[in-house]
């Protein structure tokens, strides 16, 4: 019986999402998304999107490389932004490219998902240059919605059966990456009010680069 950690099973999953997934739509929280993915990469920035779905988020710089583990998001992230290169990879396990190979790694609203955090964190770090910049969003709802979140719906927020298996704070996101040779590590809270967040923001550094 698979567990709700199994690879294949998340697989399975994202790969029937996208299957049935409307065309129509933009990604979630995409001004705020983006703004972060701007602020911190440039047209001459090779940049890596992990988990990079339909393309959407990423597409507005040029030469970005995606990564997705549903072939469904690779083919349509293909058909939308024919000047980009896609591929089907998954991200807890070995990365499709060399070493140090890319300036910037984008992974959006994807961490939370991952069974094997720790593997994909360290991949992100062997394909980024030293000095490269890993760039993370991932939900957080802040301290008060926090608690009342565990107050009134914990089972239906945190249903074993969901596709959502890590739920961070400031302080666990920010442990994390420095736990995998990320230097100058900054995490924000991210919309809303500092008491009701809609997500963390991270930033950080491959191993000795200089502050982002």
């Amino acid at each position: 019986m698979r567990g709700r950690g199994d690879p294949r099973l998340l697989r399975d999953f994202h790969e029937q999402l996208w299957e049935h997934l409307p065309e129509e739509g933009a990604p979630y929280d995409l001004p705020r998304r983006r703004g972060l993915l701007l602020a911190h990469a440039g047209p001459g920035d090779r940049v890596l999107d992990l988990g990079c779905g339909d393309g959407d988020l990423s597409a507005v710089l040029p030469g970005v490389v995606g990564v997705d583990v549903a072939e469904a998001a690779v083919r349509r992230a293909r058909r939308r932004h024919p000047g980009h290169e896609y591929v089907r990879a998954d991200a807890e396990d070995v990365l499709p490219f060399a070493d140090a190979s890319f300036d910037v790694v984008w992974c959006s609203e994807v961490l939370e998902h991952l069974a094997d955090t720790g593997r994909a964190l360290g991949e992100a770090r062997r394909v980024l240059r030293a000095g490269g910049r890993l760039l993370v969003t991932t939900p957080y709802h802040g301290r008060v919605l926090n608690v009342a979140v565990a107050l009134t719906r914990f089972e239906a927020h945190f249903d074993p059966r969901g596709d959502h298996l890590r739920f961070y704070t400031a302080r666990s996101l920010r442990d994390q990456l420095a736990d995998h040779d990320f230097t100058a590590v900054a995490v924000r809270g991210a919309g809303g009010v500092p008491a009701v967040r809609r997500g963390l923001h991270a930033t950080a550094r491959a191993g000795g680069g200089a502050t982002p």
